[in-house]
């Protein structure tokens, strides 16, 4: 029955505990009124799904890439469940840290907690379950030192890029960093060492990493900065550093790209291959530095998106 406008409160919690326990209930239990597939499909969105595929598709990449003798199939799926799951959990964890960012930005306030569809415990539950489970799951299918760098790679995203990007441009390259582990991850898994093959994988995935979201960065340059979100193309008042940063970035690439094939990693199709893609890259980044406009800045974001697929494969077509 529902007590009379004024009637006293016969709970003796706070009104906010009231609330948080309401949500966990629901959470919980899923007594939501909602459509089930609706909050599904939104909690599956929290974990970005395409953003983990990459992930995915660089982890295995380092396992092969890795590998002594013949692979391990077991151990590969074992490897990409825990990633897949702790990927998923922090970046979910990432989004409900992010929520207030991503409701003043037009390209993420439709995500499902700026939107409103999902509520911020529900996330932060989803995530921090994700993200445990997934640690758990490697380090007993797969091996102690995958699970270090695994920790490492969602301590790093979430403990540091993720508050530095509200201080300093620099945060691009501490966000590179754990971007850059999951090849890591596959190569450990496979070896149990990180040896130096590791680290040109690493270099490889850092470098590319930097024209990538620097061209992200001057394309979305207003949203971010209405957001208070210090890229460096929101500070850099006249691009010039940008410019400059996105050149480096190919030119850098181009010549770690190279170095599997002097390792003996790699044969000579890769090397060449590695070659012309990371020359283009190049030329790409330089035309944009030297004719800075939007459609430029699209053009290296998009050869980003063709670069790294097309060197993994000839990597793992051409491993030696």
């Amino acid at each position: 029955m529902t007590p009379p406008v004024g009637a006293a409160r016969t709970s003796l919690a706070p009104p906010s505990v009231e609330g948080g326990l309401a949500v966990a209930a629901t959470v919980l239990t899923g007594s939501s009124t909602r459509d089930r597939r609706r909050v599904v499909a939104d909690l599956i969105a929290l974990a970005k799904p395409r953003v983990v595929l990459m992930i995915l598709v660089t982890t295995a990449v380092g396992y092969y890439a890795g590998l002594a003798g013949a692979p391990d199939y077991a151990r590969l799926v074992h490897l990409l469940v825990g990633t897949l799951l702790a990927a998923g959990g922090a970046l979910a964890l990432n989004q409900y840290v992010e929520r207030d960012v991503d409701a003043r930005m037009e390209r993420t306030r439709a995500r499902p907690l700026p939107d409103g569809r999902l509520v911020p415990l529900e996330a932060l539950l989803f995530g921090s379950a994700l993200t445990t489970v997934g640690l758990v799951y490697t380090g007993a299918f797969v091996s102690g030192r995958a699970l270090g760098v695994t920790a490492a790679t969602a301590a790093l995203y979430l403990f540091a890029y993720t508050p530095l990007k509200r201080k300093t441009p620099l945060c691009t390259l501490v966000g590179a960093v754990p971007g850059a582990l999951p090849p890591v991850t596959g190569w450990v898994a496979a070896r149990e060492d990180l040896s130096v093959g590791a680290w040109v994988l690493f270099g490889i995935l850092f470098l590319w990493q930097l024209p990538h979201t620097l061209a992200i960065a001057r394309l979305y340059r207003d949203d971010y900065a209405r957001a208070g979100v210090r890229l460096l193309p929101v500070v850099d008042a006249d691009g010039s550093s940008t410019e400059r940063q996105i050149v480096t970035g190919c030119l850098a690439l181009l010549v770690v790209s190279l170095l599997p094939t002097l390792i003996g990693m790699a044969g000579p199709v890769y090397f060449v291959g590695a070659f012309v893609l990371g020359a283009t890259f190049v030329a790409l980044g330089a035309r944009q530095a030297l004719q800075p406009s939007t459609a430029a800045a699209r053009r290296v974001l998009f050869a980003s998106l063709l670069y790294l697929p097309g060197l993994l494969a000839l990597l793992a077509f051409d491993k030696v």
